[in-house]
Order: structure tokens, then C-alpha cells, then sequence
């Protein structure tokens, strides 16, 4: 009589997909947080003058001749606090099989997506400056641009695991987790470009 050995342990999940979007999020991170530095650093150089009244000094910095956009740039951060809800809905339900909750969660997440993207070429339309107009319109663009050009790529990222969702793959929780995070490291590259570029100005 002969016996079959057992079967041995299933190997451990190496999931590539969530690591390659953590190591992305951690070079995206590098990418906005040397081209705010770079910004502050600007910003501290510039010179100053006083004030009519010669009580006050004033940075020229910021053209006076420009507005910034506070109603838009502020709609972006309230969306972005709902994309994180989405985001984590889609993950909750790929954990317990749920497709269509995966499927509504990330439909609402690229509705959002699109939505954060209109607020961002509505700032560079009430902007209304050249690229060239000087030292700060040209980081403004830089900036403001490099983080346009990462929710584009997040939008991306959204519609392909949506596909996927459909497709049958709803329970990938690797694709989802990985969906999720790259989504938070934009809130956070967002917030932060809200607070030092938008706000403090």
C-alpha cells in the first residue's frame, strides 16, 4: 500500500502589483516633495519691499495682478476627501467578493477622478498667465502641472480595474489595494500642493 505525501503550504502572496504602486507612490512622493521644496525655498528668496504706509515689509512673490482660484481649489480637496471613501469602499468589497459593490464603488471613484481633473484646467484657465510670465508662474505651472499629469495616470489606474471588475476579477483585493493607495498618496500630494502653492501662496 502506498501513501501520498501531503500537500505542501500554499506560498505566501508576493503581490508585485501592491508593492510597484507603493514604490511608485514613494518616487511620486520624492518627485512633489523636492518640487515644493524648490518652491518654498523660492519663495523665502524673493525680495522685499516696504509698504506704502512703511510699517510692514511685502514679498514680491506673487504677481499682484493675480488671483488665485480658492473656490476650485477647494472643490478639489473636498473631492479628494470622498475618492478616499471610494477607494476604500471598492477594497472593503473585493474582500467579500462583492462585484457590485467593486463595480458602483469605482464607478464613483472615476467620477470624481474626472471631477478633480475638470477643477484642475479650470485653475489653469482663471489663471490665464503665460508659462514664461516669470519665476513664479513658471513653478506654479511645473507644480500644478506634475500633479495633473499624476491624476491623469490615476484615472487610469481606476478605469483598468474597473474593466477588470467587470471582467470577473472583482475579488482581486491586490488590484484594488494597490488602486487605493496610489489614490491616497494623491490626496496627500494634492493636500500638500493645496496648502503650499494654493493657501499660503
Amino acid at each position: 500500500m502506498t501513501y501520498a505525501l501531503p500537500a505542501g503550504p500554499r506560498p505566501a502572496p508576493r503581490r508585485q502589483l501592491f508593492m510597484s504602486t507603493g514604490i511608485a507612490a514613494a518616487a511620486g512622493t520624492m518627485l512633489m516633495g523636492g518640487m515644493l521644496a524648490l518652491w518654498l525655498r523660492f519663495r523665502a528668496a524673493a525680495p522685499t519691499r516696504p509698504s506704502a504706509d512703511g510699517f510692514k515689509l511685502i514679498k514680491d512673490w506673487l504677481p499682484a495682478d493675480l488671483k488665485m482660484p480658492e473656490v476650485v481649489t477647494n472643490v478639489g480637496i473636498l473631492s479628494f476627501v470622498v475618492m478616499c471613501v471610494m477607494v476604500q469602499w471598492a477594497a472593503y468589497a473585493a474582500r467579500r467578493s462583492d462585484s457590485k459593490h467593486v463595480v458602483a464603488a469605482l464607478s464613483l471613484t472615476l467620477l470624481f477622478g474626472i471631477a478633480i481633473l475638470n477643477a484642475q484646467a479650470a485653475i489653469f484657465v482663471q489663471f490665464n498667465v503665460g508659462v514664461a510670465s516669470g519665476t513664479y508662474q513658471s513653478m506654479f505651472y511645473a507644480i500644478v502641472g506634475t500633479l495633473t499629469v499624476l491624476i491623469v495616470s490615476g484615472l487610469v489606474f481606476t478605469v483598468a480595474s474597473l474593466f477588470k471588475s467587470i471582467g470577473g476579477r472583482a475579488a482581486n483585493t491586490d488590484l484594488l489595494n494597490a488602486h487605493a493607495l496610489y489614490w491616497y498618496f494623491l490626496a496627500a500630494a494634492y493636500t500638500a500642493v493645496w496648502f503650499v502653492v494654493f493657501v499660503q501662496k
